[in-house]
């Protein structure tokens, strides 16, 4: 890195690369990339919009295959339900997201920013290829930023921000879907929106939001707004695999000749073209380094490799790899960082999938009712009053009843029939008898059966009271 500083200037690192020396935004015109590498990203950005789309149009047994209630804490993921009682799985599975991308990112950099980020999967693949199609390539959108307010300007730009606003408004609408499920927006969408105030207004809210990133906010997301872009500098090392310039093979940098023999003459492979600056989405030069700008998107690799092919050079001037590679030509995955996150991520995986095993359709609680003591019932029995409350997680509602299992005694159930709706959590009173003589004791343990539909999905242990006499024999 030393041989990098002594032939760059530094000052880049000064200040950011979409903001003048006044202070004010510098709108950036990336020249449309293309190459080996763009393609893989447009396969993948094709898979993820195809499954961002229609993801929540498909149903497993009535339900969406993928719901994100926030609000009524339900979660839906891949056809399994979880409810409020489950709120600790869904935390445990986040954190273990967030580490897993910890890992990839000590690992392979930024490597989800350029590939699989929502942010630059929308800008690059839907909005800037629309701006591609209305305006032309980066020339001829500057050029028509600078010239007057004329017909052609006035009827390119009103085109683009209706389209841009009409895309924001499908996916604000597609993103709602995942929220409150796609019945429901379907009723929200035929129904008028005075009818549902509020809803209308947070899909105009979030069709606003979307339209103001993708329109005007665009890469300031990744450079100003984002966390994860700030963490890079914690979490990267030399041994990281990002999209890194050879400065070893490419310094020092020297226009190209075609009559000249460049190893002869002293220069590196660079040949100063500045491809890989007109692709950059976030306006930085590559070969300057590793810089909070870069989302590793790869363009700069493309358009670096064409100009390798044309000048008759190796590709790869542009390429992954990790500063360490680059200057020492060593390359490991395995550092003692990578393995410490990789053990606790293994950790984590096997606390989330132990919970998940031991999850059950049901969750039971019995308690003695508050305030009450035990009854005379008849001449030979006492009673107890207790409360059963059920949270059923399955798909159908299901009728439970509570049977008590030792000693041999009998429950009357007080009020209608416990029948529990799905994803609901429903209580009931029930009176527990037991003769005198099956007491030895004030505080004698029972165990009652809870059972739905007739099968046992639970045991619960409580205390009978009786009167006090009972310790003195």
């Amino acid at each position: 890195m030393s041989e990098l500083k002594e032939s760059t200037k530094v000052s880049f690192r000064d200040k950011l690369t979409t903001v003048s020396e006044e202070g004010k935004r510098v709108w950036v015109y990336p020249k449309k990339p293309k190459g080996r590498l763009y393609n893989y990203r447009s396969i993948v950005a094709v898979i993820l919009m195809m499954f961002f789309f229609i993801t929540p149009f498909i149903k497993y047994k009535g339900d969406p295959i993928l719901l994100l209630n926030v609000i009524e804490r339900k979660f839906i993921i891949y056809g399994v339900i979880f409810w409020p009682q489950d709120f600790h799985l869904i935390v445990l599975s986040i954190i273990s997201l967030v580490v897993f991308i910890i890992l990839f990112t000590v690992v392979f950099g930024r490597l989800f920013c350029g590939w699989v980020c929502p942010q630059t999967i929308f800008m690059e693949f839907v909005f800037r290829q629309i701006e591609y199609l209305i305006e032309g390539d980066y020339h001829k959108q500057k050029k028509l930023a600078r010239q007057e307010w004329n017909f052609e300007k006035i009827w390119k730009k009103s085109l683009k921000q209706i389209i841009f606003f009409g895309i924001a408004f499908i996916v604000a609408n597609t993103f709602l879907a995942y929220l409150i499920g796609i019945d429901q927006l379907e009723l929200l969408i035929q129904d008028s929106p005075m009818h549902h105030a509020y809803s209308f207004a947070a899909i105009v809210l979030f069709s606003g939001v979307f339209y103001f990133i993708f329109a005007f906010f665009r890469e300031q997301v990744c450079t100003i707004v984002c966390p994860y872009g700030r963490l890079q500098g914690v979490l990267l090392d030399d041994k990281s695999v990002v999209v890194a310039y050879d400065y070893k093979r490419g310094e020092p940098k020297g226009k190209y000749n075609p009559l000249e023999d460049r190893e002869s003459s002293g220069k590196g492979d660079c040949i100063d073209c500045l491809s890989c600056v007109v692709v950059c989405p976030t306006n930085i030069d590559i070969r300057n380094g590793t810089q909070l700008e870069c989302i590793n998107c790869t363009a700069c690799m493309d358009a670096c490799d064409a100009v390798m092919d044309r000048v008759k050079r190796p590709r790869g001037l542009i390429r992954y790899d990790s500063e360490k590679g680059i200057s020492k030509g060593k390359r490991s995955v395995f550092t003692p960082r990578s393995i410490a996150y990789s053990t606790f991520l293994t950790a984590l995986f096997i606390l989330v999938g132990t919970l998940f095993n031991f999850r059950t359709d049901f969750e039971t609680t019995i308690l003695r009712q508050r305030g009450t003591l035990f009854q005379e019932y008849g001449e030979n029995s006492y009673s107890n009053i207790y409360q059963v409350e059920v949270v059923n997680k399955t798909r159908t509602p299901h009728h439970v009843e509570v049977k008590m299992l030792e000693p041999k005694g009998e429950v009357f159930t007080m009020g209608d029939p416990i029948i529990v709706e799905k994803g609901e959590a429903k209580s009931g009173t029930f009176l527990a008898v037991l003769n005198k003589d099956q007491l030895s004791s004030s505080n004698t343990k029972i165990t009652f059966g809870v059972f739905s539909d007739g099968l046992e999905i639970e045991k619960y242990t409580v205390t009978f009271i009786g009167p006090n006499s009972l310790d003195k024999k």
